[in-house]
């Protein structure tokens, strides 16, 4: 017998996937699956690469956000809130999702796409205070649970926040503070927000290390979040009255 024969009949026989679109259902899946993962994990660095693959594959980028990346966080603040995992590992989290977010979002805006939206969030750290984490965790737990958030940064004087409140017509506004001399910053928007006369437009969170129930109560705000999965519960209290 010839030798080429020979293999021609030993070798083993090869399936091709005829059904190219369930070929394209399975990869997409597995890259959701990995963006959420990439961020259940904290991995910044899982987080682009999966993100980077989603944008190649030319995944709807509205569903690598909330079917990805989203679903991710909600699973980080799930078991935050159980106990099986540490506020550490829900800041390298809360990154991860800022990344890939990030990353999306120039083509959520060449697509004319927007993420759905159960109300409009405005979040931002008083004037004399720096601190960033807490309040940017804050704002990736809001937006993994559908709020449009809109984080104007850090060491925002009182009247930035009364203008931002009046230009952007927010359903809560945020209002962070790390420190005991820089809380105090707090009850002065919200005056602020009165002599405006936009208070009543605006329902008000307070949060921060050295934020209680009991100081939100005496500079008249309408809810305190001791974590972030916790602002995000009470911002939903809310949304419905």
């Amino acid at each position: 017998m010839r030798r080429d024969y020979y293999i021609a009949l030993t070798r083993p026989t090869v399936t091709v996937e005829s059904n190219p679109r369930k070929i394209l259902v399975s990869a997409r899946s597995d890259i959701l699956q990995r963006l959420s993962d990439s961020v259940v994990e904290g991995n910044s660095e899982a987080a682009a690469k999966w993100t980077s693959e989603a944008l190649n594959a030319k995944l709807d980028p509205l569903e690598a956000v909330e079917n990805g990346l989203a679903k991710g966080l909600r699973e980080v603040g799930r078991r935050f809130e159980a106990g099986e995992m540490f506020l550490m590992q829900l800041i390298l989290s809360g990154e991860a999702m800022k990344t890939g977010l990030e990353m999306l979002k120039p083509e959520l805006l060449r697509q004319n796409k927007k993420l759905a939206v159960s109300g409009k969030f405005l979040i931002g750290t008083v004037e004399g205070d720096i601190h960033d984490i807490g309040k940017s965790i804050v704002a990736a737990m809001l937006t993994a649970e559908g709020f449009g958030v809109v984080d104007i940064g850090v060491d925002i004087p009182d009247q930035v926040f009364v203008e931002k409140t009046k230009e952007i017509k927010p359903s809560i506004l945020g209002l962070s503070a790390l420190m005991t001399t820089t809380r105090t910053k707090q009850r002065d928007v919200i005056e602020a927000l009165k002599q405006a006369g936009t208070r009543n437009a605006v329902k008000v969170m307070v949060g921060g290390a050295t934020v209680t129930p009991e100081w939100a109560q005496e500079v008249g705000a309408d809810g305190y979040g001791e974590d972030a999965v916790d602002a995000t519960k009470k911002a939903r209290q809310l949304l419905v009255g």
